[in-house]
């Protein structure tokens, strides 16, 4: 009888298992898979852009493959690093999913990565080009400064969506799922080979529409991702993917005030599917296309070229309203209506020369690259008032669309370029394994606004430098020490109209990592600092947009991972953060207090046990705990967004075991925030948002 990791036989291969970090123990030797292989020779990890595994990387790194997604049902970017430690995806709550929002060890990340180049984001806007999961066979984060391999970054990390590939073995499957505020959503996935040629494809399609966790929203997705390679010679492919989607309708953006949330207010609770908008004023129209392709060759065998690129194209319009404060009688909320219209186009490419040369004792594992990026872009932002509302009776379908007068505000145009060369080398001496990365960027950027004239143009050169040692000793014991560098350019002025400096940060950490011989076991733990100079933030009381650069924040914490496999269906997980994220110099107020979004502690466990004998054979069980701690509610003052406990539900149920005629369907329902706790999230006291509540969804899958 085949382990509990039978019922995704069909998702997964022995390639991930052996590759994975600390999300999955290796299987156990009875277990069945189907003969398929995931990874193309175009996949390269994300900790050093090599085929090495992660394990061997001196630095922390988290793999969630598509069997840990499928476990917990996973069907976004936020859902999927729920259970990753360092991670923080409560932002913006609940009902805000248009663009992927969280923090890595304190620091904000909007700049996410698919297939190892950069998503398209319009820099200080709303443009975000978002890869809806059902694309992604994994998902890799990569903690701590990344600007080594990648350039400009935040310091806590980045996260990169590994893309499904096509594979010779044939797989389709169609599903279909419904569940809370009105779920409708069919999928397909298909891949395999095109007769007896060289060509081998995937493809990934997807229709959803729902209502928003807010009254009168809604939520609507199409997406569809072919790719094909084409395998020239035994040492030459070439692989060919495009990528679109179109989301008219996005859900909710607007805030609500913490009192009412978790503060005191006269008038009491606000209900949990308040809207602060306006119905007729709720627009979030986006259309992303993404094509690319990938060359890989062998030229020997030791020496190995890719060359990845891909081109973006993408719009967004939105409407929608915003606060401009709350009126003493603690319930009118008075609000501004905006407007933007935003358009960007990109392109990306990488060029990875990567090699093994030996000198005597010493195994080198060399990586030399060139990347390039350039954006252009343009955003149109116009302004005007609008009716006030009841936060207590609220009347959503106060603006007429057609009445509704705006000023222009703004006419930008945003250009930037980003020219990076990079080496690096990751030595083995014996048990020894020493890392060692330098790499020089020349970044422009340029935001030009044509109704008053402005022109905030911004050029810079850096060298970033990153080095760890990891011993590896033979009870399966890596203790390992780095030391890594960031910059972060920021196209944007403060608010006396003074353009940012460049940002720039530097992290020290020591950790361990441990893997039994069977592989059914795995720990990683680390403690860090990291120091970033010249931080945006929020500038003491003044409006949510009004940002000063401030000296210093720093970042000081603990992170624990792990994961055990004690039988062959029992799958059991734990993440740990510790995390004291502060403005360590200032010259204002702010200085000693701890920044917004960085919860002082994130504690996730996860269970997931397969019957495998008797009547519940074919059912998989999974259940999770999350605890969000407690943040600052604002950069100045000592007040707290309160913390939460969280659980989660999944099953799974293999129609096959009761018929072999329903051989491949399979049943499934998930179940998040199963309490229906109420929670919060704030970037200060005026601009919060109520957490994901209670969802039920239920699906019907078959795999042919």
């Amino acid at each position: 009888m085949p382990s509990r990791l039978f019922f995704h036989r069909s998702l997964i291969s022995l390639a991930i298992a052996s590759g994975v970090a600390a999300s999955t123990p290796a299987l156990a030797q009875n277990t069945e898979l189907a003969p398929l292989t995931v990874y193309s020779d175009t996949y390269r990890n994300t900790a050093t852009k090599t085929a090495l595994k992660p394990e061997e990387t001196p630095q922390s790194i988290s793999v969630l493959d598509r069997q840990a997604l499928a476990m917990r049902d996973a069907d976004t970017v936020a859902t999927a690093l729920r259970y990753a430690p360092g991670v923080n995806t409560e932002l913006r709550g609940g009902a805000v999913g248009r663009l992927d929002l969280f923090t890595i060890r304190g620091f904000e990340n909007l700049h996410n990565y698919y297939d190892g180049l950069p998503l398209l984001y319009l820099d200080g806007w709303n443009l975000q080009a978002q890869t809806d999961l059902h694309a992604v066979e994994q998902v890799e984060i990569f903690r701590g400064p990344t600007s080594t391999l990648y350039g400009a970054m935040p310091p806590g990390g980045m996260v990169n969506m590994i893309a499904k590939s096509p594979s010779q073995a044939s797989f389709n499957q169609v599903e279909l799922s419904t569940g809370s505020h009105n779920l409708k959503e069919a999928s397909l996935e298909s891949r395999g080979q095109f007769g007896n040629s060289d060509f081998s494809y995937s493809l990934v399609a997807l229709a959803r529409k729902k209502d928003s966790q807010a009254d009168t929203a809604e939520e609507e997705r199409q997406m569809i991702a072919p790719s094909v390679d084409w395998q020239i010679t035994d040492d030459t492919l070439i692989n060919v993917n495009l990528y679109y989607q179109k989301d008219p309708e996005q859900g909710i953006y607007t805030t609500l005030p913490a009192a009412g949330l978790f503060l005191d207010n006269p008038n009491g609770r606000i209900d949990e599917d308040t809207f602060s908008g306006d119905k007729n004023w709720n627009t979030a129209d986006r259309e992303v296309l993404m094509a690319g392709y990938k060359i890989n060759h062998a030229i020997n065998n030791n020496w190995t070229f890719l060359q990845n690129f891909r081109y973006t194209d993408a719009e967004y319009l939105q409407r929608n309203t915003y606060s401009t404060g709350l009126n003493a009688d603690q319930r009118t909320m008075n609000r501004a209506a905006y407007l933007t219209d935003e358009s960007a186009h990109s392109y990306a490419v990488d060029n990875q020369l990567t090699g093994l040369v030996r000198t005597g004792a010493i195994e080198h594992n060399l990586l030399a690259g060139i990347d390039y990026q350039s954006m252009d872009g343009s955003v149109q932002y116009s302004e005007g008032g609008a009716p006030s509302i009841d936060l207590f009776n609220p009347d959503n379908n106060q603006i007429d669309r057609g009445t509704q007068a705006l000023t222009p505000f703004g006419d930008y145009d945003i250009d930037r370029e980003q020219l990076g060369v990079y080496l690096q080398d990751q030595a083995r001496i014996g048990s020894w394994i020493l890392m060692a990365g330098l790499r020089w960027d020349d970044y422009s950027g340029r935001q030009q606004e044509a109704l008053y004239g402005s022109d905030n143009k911004q050029e810079d050169t850096n060298l970033s430098s990153r080095a760890g040692v990891m011993y590896e000793f033979s009870n399966g014991v890596s203790p390992y020490v780095n030391y890594a560098e960031s910059f972060e350019p920021i196209l944007n002025t403060d608010m006396f109209g003074e353009p940012f400096e460049i940002s720039t940060a530097k992290q020290y950490e020591a950790g361990v990592k441990f893997r039994t011989n069977t592989g059914m076991t795995s720990v990683d733990a680390a403690v860090f600092r990291i120091d970033k100079k010249n931080v945006p933030t929020r500038a003491p009381n003044a409006g949510p947009y009004d940002q000063i650069q401030v000296g210093e924040v720093r970042s000081r914490g603990f992170e624990l991972e792990a994961s055990t496999q004690p039988i062959d269906n029992l799958l059991l997980s734990l993440a740990y953060t510790y995390q004291d994220v502060e403005t360590s110099e200032a010259p204002t107020d702010i200085e000693g207090n701890s920044v917004v979004w960085a919860p002082d502690q994130l504690v996730s466990a996860w269970a997931d046990y397969g019957f495998v004998a008797g009547p519940l054979a074919g059912l998989t069980s999974d259940v999770g705990i999350r605890y969000i701690g407690e943040a600052a509610l604002t950069s100045t003052g000592s007040r707290k967004v309160p913390d939460a406990t969280l659980f989660d539900l999944a099953m799974s149920y293999d129609l096959g075991q009761l018929s072999q005629s329903m051989d491949g369907a399979e049943l499934g329902l998930s179940v998040n925030n199963l309490l229906d706790e109420r929670y919060y999230t704030c970037y200060d006291a005026g601009n919060c948002w109520f957490g994901q509540e209670r969802t039920v969804e239920a699906s019907v899958s078959y795999r042919f």
